[in-house]
């Protein structure tokens, strides 16, 4: 049985994430914890989702069954459980969340004792062990080695202090009008305490979870709902998070949403101009738009980019030893104050920049032009390699003679392939993606 997709465990509550499948992964992860555990104690939190009842339970169930104590911490956005498992000296942490996707939905999500996502190799080993039935019954403990479990309800204002703190000291939020939406996710209560407790006058819209309405039609999903409200409203600025507040879109005073490369392009700026930018350097994944390296390069700084995913953005950042990256889609990692992509932290940067600018959202976060792109999936028959395909490589090379940028990879979900051209010439651009598009026609 595979397990591990792109980020943690994710599939349909209650098929391919039934009950006993949870048991048998947590015990699974509980041995591999096990094998250099200092404190016996694992963190537990969740999102919104009704599911997420289930899920815990049976989480709880498999993890004292291998002997780990577990602390349950509830609804926390997914960062919290990175920050909070180091913090909290645990062997790991894990997340119960399907992050932006529909209620139906839910994940598991692991985090070693440094607050870090699990490698690729862990995750395997991790699955190893799932699939040999001789350990999973081997390492079972009796009598006294069985775990324990409580609920701790006030580790949220720990979490608070530390978003608050990688906030200008010298800043505050009062003046500021903020329309906030919670997505009726993890941070429906974090998510308006700080930003209130930093000054801000917030309008908080999709704070009140019911077990099924996460991500329904609200969060950064949809972002058009915010910007209707800072219209209303008059509003400086929106923030739209997602269902476990790893992510961010952000609304200027227009009601316009911010595209996700010109938002990272500012930060990373504005942080290379306050002197915090480490190694003079950022990451993006494949799919970010050229214009953001040409204009990043105008301050000498370099753009590495990664495969899609947060997770690889994070790996990057860690090989390159580099402080600062993101992700189109709104997951930026500012590593001096998360472990991971953190909704409310990026919020707080932003605003930090569009305060010490003096400028509106709309000027500050708009410092480029974006190249023209085209986008296409195709439904394919079959995954061939594509170094496999005839033609492939000299149609690919002539594109790049005409000065395009061409991201061609297969889904690693469903059985789709997923095109990307770029260049400076729309009409050359989208002249060439139908020339991509019948290749690919006839040879898949």
């Amino acid at each position: 049985m595979k397990l591990f997709g792109t980020d943690g465990v994710r599939g349909k509550a209650g098929e391919f994430l039934d009950a006993m499948t949870v048991l048998k992964l947590a015990k699974a992860a509980g041995i591999y914890f096990r094998k250099h555990s200092t404190t016996k104690k694992i963190l537990v939190g969740k999102d919104t989702r009704r599911s997420g009842y289930m899920i815990e339970n049976a989480l709880v169930s498999g993890l004292t069954a291998v002997g780990y104590d577990v602390i349950q911490i509830g609804p926390m956005p997914t960062p919290a459980i990175a920050y909070l498992t180091e913090s909290m000296r645990c062997d790991a942490g894990i997340m119960i969340s399907a992050s932006h996707n529909p209620y139906e939905d839910n994940g598991i999500k692991f985090f070693d004792n440094h607050g870090n996502k699990l490698s690729v190799s862990c995750e395997k080993k991790i699955e190893e062990i799932f699939n040999n039935q001789e350990i999973m019954i081997s390492e079972q403990v009796t009598g006294r080695n069985i775990g324990s479990s409580k609920r701790i309800d006030d580790v949220i204002g720990r979490y608070i202090v530390s978003i608050k703190s990688s906030f200008p000291t010298d800043l505050n939020l009062s003046g500021l009008r903020i329309v906030l939406d919670c997505a009726n996710g993890a941070a429906y209560k974090v998510g308006p305490t700080i930003l209130e407790e930093l000054g801000a006058d917030v309008i908080t819209i999709n704070d009140k979870p019911n077990g099924y309405n996460i991500n329904e039609d609200c969060g950064a999903m949809h972002p058009e709902n915010v910007g209707k409200l800072v219209r209303e409203y008059r509003a400086d600025i929106g923030l739209a998070l997602d269902g476990d507040a790893d992510r961010l879109v952000v609304i200027d005073e227009n009601g316009d949403v911010v595209d996700g490369d010109k938002l990272i392009g500012a930060l990373c700026k504005f942080l290379n101009d306050e002197k915090l930018l480490k190694g003079k350097a950022c990451v993006a994944t494949i799919m970010s738009n050229k214009a953001l390296e040409d204009y990043l390069a105008k301050d000498d700084i370099e753009l590495h980019r990664s495969n899609v995913g947060d997770k690889y953005v994070l790996e990057t950042m860690n090989a390159e030893n580099i402080n600062f990256g993101g992700e189109q889609s709104g997951h930026i990692i500012f590593a001096d104050a998360a472990k991971t992509g953190d909704g409310l932290a990026s919020a707080l940067q932003v605003l930090a920049l569009v305060l010490k600018s003096g400028k509106n959202a709309s000027e500050v976060l708009n410092p480029f032009d974006l190249y023209p792109q085209s986008q296409h999936n195709m439904k394919v028959d079959e995954k061939i390699p594509l170094e496999e395909i005839k033609g492939y490589a000299e149609l690919i090379s002539k594109m790049k003679e005409k000065g395009l940028r061409e991201v061609v990879r297969y889904s690693g979900t469903e059985n789709k392939i997923r095109l990307l051209l770029e260049g400076k010439d729309k009409k050359v651009v989208e002249e060439e993606m139908e020339e991509l598009i019948a290749f690919f026609k006839k040879a898949l």
